[in-house]
């Protein structure tokens, strides 16, 4: 199956995420990235510039993009010939429950749900939506009802049963060869592997 990986931030851990699914998986997976700088541009315009890539390509049989970019207004400037392609959207993050810097300029202005709402509409446009943890799954689909009661009508909250049924725990990969550990000199004690994200 060919693949087209769409990744509007790709860097750190988005990048070995990428990186780590096509060297491991058994698809052809083709990486449509962009620079890992100024996320909210990416949020924005990554689709577009994302969609610019793409229609230089052939035609794959599936696309799997992140959460990074507006899967809706991508998916609604696809070419007629691209309509019919499933679209699986992948959730590192989002911007719902994601905690903010203090040093971010924006927090001083309140909240800005622009990116949260990006982060809905594009679930609703998914074919799928995979998160990479229950946690995370759960935290963004119980949030969502408060979130979407603050609308000032048309609060639009009947669809969360579109994303839920559509949604799947995928985990991340882990590339583990740097560890290099030798388990069978190792003290006969469980490993604990401590992993900085989203339990």
């Amino acid at each position: 199956m060919r693949v087209y990986l769409l990744e509007a931030f790709y860097g750190g851990s988005h990048a070995a995420w990428a990186d780590g699914l096509k060297k491991y998986s058994t698809h052809q997976i083709e990486l449509v990235t962009l620079s890992d700088h100024h996320w909210k541009w990416r949020m924005h315009g990554g689709a577009i510039s994302l969609l610019e890539q793409v229609v230089a390509l052939p035609l794959p049989d599936l696309f799997l993009v992140t959460d990074m970019m507006d899967l809706a207004l991508f998916r609604g400037l696809l070419p007629a010939s691209y309509q019919k392609i499933p679209i699986v959207l992948y959730f590192h993050e989002n911007q719902l429950t994601y905690p903010w810097s203090p040093t971010d300029p924006g927090i001083n202005l309140g909240r800005d749900q622009h990116y949260a709402f990006t982060n809905f509409t594009s679930a609703l446009a998914a074919d799928e939506v995979w998160f990479n943890s229950t946690f995370h799954r759960d935290s963004f689909l119980t949030t969502l009802p408060n979130f979407l009661n603050q609308l000032p009508d048309h609060k639009l909250s009947h669809l969360i049963k579109n994303i839920e049924s559509s949604s799947k725990v995928v985990p991340l990969g882990l590339e583990l060869g740097a560890l290099d550990i030798d388990f069978q000199k190792a003290p006969k004690t469980k490993p604990v592997i401590l992993w900085n994200h989203r339990w």
